[in-house]
């Protein structure tokens, strides 16, 4: 115990003389090693009608929006958890539209005092955790379609939020990154790669106008905001953070003076492995993963983002990846299946000095939910084999073992159809945006699916919630409220 106490009280010291402000995005990306993604959480979105008393008391309390999705209150024992477990960045997605003021057309925009004082105090658990943060933009409602119809409204909400969020973060210090957005930024109202659009070049141009235009705004606004933010390490999202529409020449990064930008693109291919729980759904269902197909499959895509990206001098985050389906045992989906690709995919990420960020959330096991990541409400690891052969990846810290998994010890350092359908699937827990490699007929009958993927029929669901709903080509989310 007094080797591990001094490893924790060296590491620490190592941490305090380590500015990032000091430090190129190339090697922050390196530094900030194997990330994890605090999912379901505090981008669980809950909008409630105009005049619905009872729905804006229940919502009154930050408790019910953090724990909505599926999550425990966020303590600071579980973000201790990631770090123990040798994870030194966590991303913390954020709907800021949540108990917003004025969120209408003409409206000012004001972020709530409780939403943005929760957020804080999550971004200094993890800050006080000797670990980065990455504090974004998560879907926050689907108003992003709007851009192409009236992106001076679109851009004046999305200025104020990160006026408002560059302000109370200036001071931070340079282990807090922000990043533009998540995956929205894509129209297929402008631009649809599987409809008649797909080889408009025009068409196309301009839908990648829209988001390099939004990145843009972002880096400028962050640089003028005060304080550290002048040389604050930025992740720009790619289109739909998708990788072959990222690595596509129109994508361009944003002007920066201080050349302090990385680009985030997300992976959860096969799909029909990370997402899909049965038979008869719009991909083949996939029990394993690991054929020599699927490694080269693997080893290409992350090929193409250090081709377009890294050889260049531009840093990238895979700010998303994992598993995010269920466990079926019985037809050979085992959790060693789900180790075998999480631990293949963090790991061809890291050897090419990108930085994986792996999608977590909180299962509940009473409803039949296998945890196979980690469980926020025990502070374990189940799989202890996971987390030793994850640690192998980017080694550095000791945890321990207990009859029931892995526990730390102390130790060392709605998705709008305007941006459906993209080549390499994407996912944001609770929320999945469908992304295939192939396309489907426009004869196709209307279908309903959960946020699991799992298909609900042909009839519109009718309880509250976001749903997904599949109309031939077009595959989109929506909210019923």
């Amino acid at each position: 115990m007094k080797f591990l106490a001094f490893i924790g009280a060296a590491a620490a010291m190592l941490w305090a003389q380590t500015n990032p402000l000091n430090m190129t995005t190339m090697q922050v990306v390196r530094d900030m090693g194997l990330g994890i993604n605090l999912g379901n959480t505090m981008e669980a979105l809950i909008v409630c009608e105009p005049g619905d008393s009872g729905c804006e008391n229940w919502v009154n309390s930050m408790e019910t929006l953090e724990t909505t999705w599926g999550s425990p209150v966020i303590t600071n024992a579980m973000i201790k958890g990631y770090a123990e477990a040798g994870f030194k960045t966590v991303r913390i997605p954020v709907s800021w539209s949540n108990k917003m003021t004025g969120n209408n057309p003409g409206g000012n925009y004001t972020i709530s005092p409780a939403l943005m004082n929760r957020v804080e105090v999550i971004v200094d658990q993890v800050l006080a955790n000797g670990m980065y943060a990455i504090l974004n933009i998560h879907y926050d409602g689907g108003w992003w379609e709007n851009f192409p119809t009236d992106s001076a409204e679109c851009m004046k909400k999305y200025k104020r939020i990160w006026q408002q969020v560059t302000d109370r973060f200036k001071n931070k210090s340079g282990h807090l990154v922000f990043e533009s957005l998540n995956e929205e930024g894509g129209w297929n109202s402008v631009w649809d790669i599987w409809g008649a659009t797909a080889n408009n070049q025009a068409a196309k141009a301009r839908a990648y106008g829209i988001l390099n235009a939004i990145n843009q705004e972002f880096t400028t606004l962050v640089r003028a905001s005060g304080g550290n933010n002048a040389n604050r390490h930025l992740l720009i999202a790619g289109y739909n953070t998708n990788i072959d529409r990222t690595t596509d020449a129109l994508f361009k990064m944003p002007a920066d003076a201080q050349n302090r930008q990385a680009v985030s693109v997300h992976y959860y291919d096969p799909f029909g492995f990370t997402h899909i729980n049965g038979d008869g759904e719009w991909t083949p269902f996939l029990a394993t993963w690991g054929t020599p197909a699927d490694i080269q499959f693997l080893d290409n895509e992350m090929n193409k983002l250090k081709t377009a990206f890294t050889d260049k001098g531009v840093p990238v985050i895979v700010g998303e990846f994992g598993f995010a389906a269920k466990i079926n045992e019985g037809r050979g989906r085992t959790q060693e299946q789900v180790r075998k690709y999480t631990v293949a995919v963090a790991k061809a990420i890291y050897e090419r000095n990108m930085c994986p960020v792996l999608w977590d959330v909180q299962l509940n096991p009473s409803n039949g939910e296998k945890i196979y990541y980690y469980d926020r409400n025990t502070v374990s690891w189940p799989d202890q084999q996971l987390v030793t052969q994850m640690k192998t990846i980017a080694p550095g810290v000791v945890i321990s073992s207990s009859s029931s998994g892995v526990v730390v010890s102390s130790s060392s350092v709605v998705q709008s159809s305007s941006s459906s359908i993209v080549s390499s699937s994407s996912f944001e827990g609770g929320m999945h945006i469908v992304r295939s490699q192939f396309s489907v007929s426009n004869s196709e009958a209307v279908q309903y699916y959960n946020l699991r993927g799992e298909p609900l029929g042909i009839v519109k669901p009718t309880n509250a919630g976001v749903y997904i709903v599949k109309r031939g080509s077009s595959v989109q989310k929506i909210m019923v409220r």
